[in-house]
């Protein structure tokens, strides 16, 4: 049981025999952790509030009988690589709509090297996969298409110098000879980012630079090589976005068709930085699967939108999930164990039942709904969403996240997922997060510290979906290690996490 192993785990972290990956390691004894202190970092004795919260899941999951499960399907060599190019809106690269690839030639000549090196070796993938299955229409040769994409450039400046509209981030780092770097992938030398260019300290998040391009740059700086692995247990650092004359611009500010270009560009960018880092971007597809098409509890987010656009106009965040919230904060904040003690399970199977019959009647009594029972029916309603709040195909580049090797470069990949979710994911996170904010901001006296709210929020956001699959204790260990720092940083830096970068918009302009 992952309970008694986190039990087993924490006594022989005090007494220092505990053998983790056959070797033997001795670690010097702790202060029983007190849930009243601030604290910032993870605490293994705060791991009791995850495991709990997680037995609580696969109890309630027993009594959820009629509980819908989300297939994921494994892709096919190359399908993976064919969706990225159309999510990255590059899809006239290839396949039946191949044709004038001009749009995508000026679309590529606005990304960096370390970009184009990542939309290059998707381009090379396909390619050669369409090649061995013999396919009739037009496969375009990658050689070729960034071929265009320099010859198009050349036209720009007839005069030999490069124009300025496609000007791109890696063309203003000289390399050593004045010379800009080759572009590689792998072994080969990648172009740093110009110290110039760095943000003032490294506690500023600089959004004017891709991200990727930092991140080669810090990549050359031999103090960045030694961070992966220790920024657990470090407190985090009070990142901030650096003044701006012009102002930050957020995902709400966009336009809906703006917005589009820059989710094509982020996907772009968020592959970039994971090839940069070496850290595997898998994205998952989730099979169609019958899911019920009214109701409160397994509905999918977009269905419940519909729903109760029709009861209140422009709505973007479910009514049910607002109003659990209300009920929530109307027992006051100031509960103790809020979120992490849980309502009795029979009362919570009942409470379902009632609002299912009741809620769009405006007949349920919510007088009869109990503080924890509110938070229970909250984490229920996340749990039991049929594709994960996360969404199915960026739910492990959400978990990837905690193999990158700085704090700095797990927010920046946090942010430029938040950008990739659907709208409805989106909205939602944003609502649930501020929530969680709100609950921690009263720690001192519901002794909920950030941590022990996302030691109790992770597994409803991360796990819930992957409840089925077998693995070691170790590895659930290193996983719920990893997940809970990652909800960590999504709530602590949440109004970061909603900007869109400068550097989006330069391009875009372009």
């Amino acid at each position: 049981m992952p309970l008694l192993f986190v039990l087993c785990h924490t006594f022989l972290r005090r007494y220092g025999q505990y053998t983790m990956n056959q070797e033997t390691t001795r670690v010097t004894e702790r202060p029983p952790f007190d849930r009243s202190s601030s604290q910032d970092s993870l605490d293994e004795l705060s791991m009791e509030d995850y495991w709990i919260e997680l037995e609580n899941i696969k109890k309630s999951s027993e009594n959820r009988q009629d509980q819908e499960v989300v297939v994921v399907k494994e892709p096919d060599e190359g399908e993976l690589e064919e969706e990225w190019l159309k999510e990255a809106g590059l899809s006239n690269l290839f396949g039946e709509a191949a044709g004038d690839p001009q749009e995508s030639m000026v679309f590529l000549s606005t990304l960096t090297r370390t970009q184009a090196a990542a939309v290059q070796k998707r381009v090379e993938t396909v390619s050669q996969t369409l090649r061995k299955k013999n396919k009739q229409y037009q496969v375009p040769d990658v050689r070729d298409i960034f071929a265009q994409q320099r010859e198009s450039k050349e036209k720009e400046a007839p005069d030999g110098t490069e124009s300025q509209s496609v000007r791109t981030d890696e063309n203003k780092y000289p390399g050593k000879d004045g010379q800009a770097s080759n572009l590689i992938v792998g072994e080969k030398e990648l172009i740093p980012v110009g110290p110039e260019e760095a943000p003032a300290s490294e506690t500023d998040i600089n959004l004017e630079v891709s991200f990727a391009e930092q991140a080669v740059n810090q990549k050359e700086n031999s103090k960045e090589k030694t961070q992966r692995g220790k920024g657990d247990d470090a407190p985090l650092p009070s990142f901030r976005l650096p003044k701006d004359k012009t102002g930050t611009t957020r995902i709400g500010d966009l336009a809906p068709q703006d917005m589009k270009k820059v989710c094509h560009l982020a996907l772009i960018e968020l592959t970039a930085l994971y090839d940069v880092l070496g850290v595997e971007l898998k994205q998952q597809k989730a099979v169609k699967i019958k899911t019920k098409d009214s109701g409160l509890f397994c509905v999918p987010l977009t269905v419940l939108l519909e729903q109760d656009q029709k009861k209140v106009p422009g709505t973007r965040i479910p009514l049910i999930f607002q109003k659990l919230i209300s009920r929530i904060e109307e027992g006051g904040l100031e509960t103790e164990g809020l979120l992490r003690i849980p309502g009795a399970a029979m009362r919570i199977k009942n409470l379902c039942q009632e609002l299912e019959a009741k809620f769009y009647e405006g007949t349920f009594n919510w007088e009869s709904v109990k503080q924890h029972d509110a938070a229970s029916l909250l984490k229920l309603f996340i749990r039991e969403l049929p594709q994960p709040l996360l969404s199915v195909e960026y739910l492990k580049a959400f978990q990837a996240v905690q193999n990158l090797p700085t704090k700095k470069q797990q927010l920046q990949a946090l942010n430029l997922l938040v950008i990739l979710l659907p709208d409805a994911n989106r909205d939602t996170l944003k609502a649930l997060l501020e929530f969680l904010q709100r609950v921690v901001d009263n720690r001192e006296k519901n002794k909920m510290t950030i941590m022990n709210v996302a030691m109790v929020m992770a597994p409803n956001l991360f796990m819930s979906h992957t409840l089925g699959l077998k693995s070691s204790e170790q590895r659930e260990f290193a996983m719920a290690a990893g997940i809970a720092n990652i909800m960590h940083l999504l709530i602590r830096y949440q109004k970061l996490l909603w900007t869109v970068s400068k550097y989006f918009s330069s391009s875009m302009n372009n």
